[in-house]
């Protein structure tokens, strides 16, 4: 039996059981439902032969086509499927659930497993995802010059029990021209987004969500401006921590990394370095004396930071000066003043 399902009921069904993709690698690579799993109908090549010949010469045409590319891979679909199956129900969907999701939604019923597709398809999610993501939650800010352990601190606030989102975890990025240094290849922007609305999903509404002060890119992602507009809007708890001890951190962090990374790193922001900072940066890292790359690259970034608080439309902005990189301790005081001012 083949059921029609909007994208609620499909995300809370499917989410334990198999959920294909029958879109091509490339549209799945660019962007995807978290769970679902890549199987599809035409590659990325054929895709693209069907839809020339749609353009080309006729929609009968181009069906007749698609079914010459489908027919000869039918039984490697169901084999493909068979070990994934769970209680005999599979949940499929396509860009628009149109003919695609269709298509295979036939050939799985055919071979008697029960088939839910996702009325409108990866469209109807991306809505969701863009509504989700749009919402107004109670965020409050954490910002803090570069080295501060902003990222540390979330993590020991969500092992206190607070809400919190790391941007530039789901993004892949530290969000410097440092911030792809050890990472992983960064999602894209429309991936990012539909990370971040799984992430969002889980949260209570009536409760903060912490997260990290982002400019309006991350690396190569890019936040949606609504989403973007209200972190700008929220409160900001700024973590004031004396430069050496940021040193320290940044140290500790990029000096492991691979010597020409950093250098082109450095490179990246030379006009904003000035010519005499930069050299002074590579001669550092060729001699590995991090803490003065470190040093060298803070002037610039403090300064750029600064300027960023200035110009920051929210007028809650609350400032926190420790001595010591304590990040439990630093955890318990900004959660401490966010229940006065805000409660719990």
């Amino acid at each position: 039996m083949i059921h029609q399902i909007n994208i609620e009921k499909f995300l809370l069904q499917s989410k334990n059981h198999l959920t294909l993709d029958v879109r091509s690698e490339g549209e799945f690579n660019y962007g995807h439902i978290p769970h679902a799993t890549n199987l599809p109908l035409f590659n990325n090549e054929e895709r693209k032969i069907v839809g020339t010949t749609y353009k080309q010469k006729s929609r009968n045409e181009a069906i007749l086509e698609g079914l010459d590319i489908v027919g000869k891979k039918m039984s490697n679909f169901i084999r493909f499927v068979q070990p994934l199956i769970k209680d005999n129900k599979i949940y499929v969907h396509c860009w628009r659930g149109g003919m695609r999701s269709g298509s295979m939604s036939w050939l799985l019923n055919l071979f008697g497993y029960e088939v839910f597709v996702l009325q409108g398809g990866y469209k109807s999610y991306r809505h969701h995802v863009l509504d989700i993501i749009g919402k107004k939650f109670k965020y409050l800010i954490l910002g803090g010059r570069t080295g501060s352990g902003k990222t540390e601190v979330l993590k020991e606030l969500k092992k206190s029990g607070e809400q919190v989102i790391d941007l530039e975890g789901l993004a892949k990025h530290k969000g410097s021209a440092f911030g792809a240094l050890g990472q992983p290849p960064q999602p894209s922007t429309e991936q990012f987004e539909n990370l971040l609305a799984e992430e969002l999903k889980l949260f209570d509404e009536s409760k903060r969500v912490w997260l990290e002060d982002e400019s309006k890119t991350i690396g190569r992602v890019f936040l949606d401006l609504k989403f973007w507009n209200n972190l700008r809007l929220s409160p900001l708890f700024v973590i004031d921590l004396p430069k050496a001890v940021r040193v320290e951190r940044l140290v500790n962090e990029y000096g492991e990394n691979r010597m020409e990374g950093l250098e082109e790193s450095i490179t990246n922001i030379k006009r904003r370095l000035g010519n005499e900072h930069w050299k002074n940066a590579i001669d550092a890292v060729r001699e590995k004396d991090f803490a003065k790359v470190a040093q060298l690259t803070l002037h610039y970034y403090d300064k750029a930071y600064d300027k960023g608080i200035a110009l920051k439309e929210t007028k809650e902005i609350f400032r926190f000066r420790y001595e010591e990189d304590d990040v439990e301790k630093i955890a318990i005081t900004l959660i401490e003043s966010a229940n006065k001012k805000y409660g719990n």
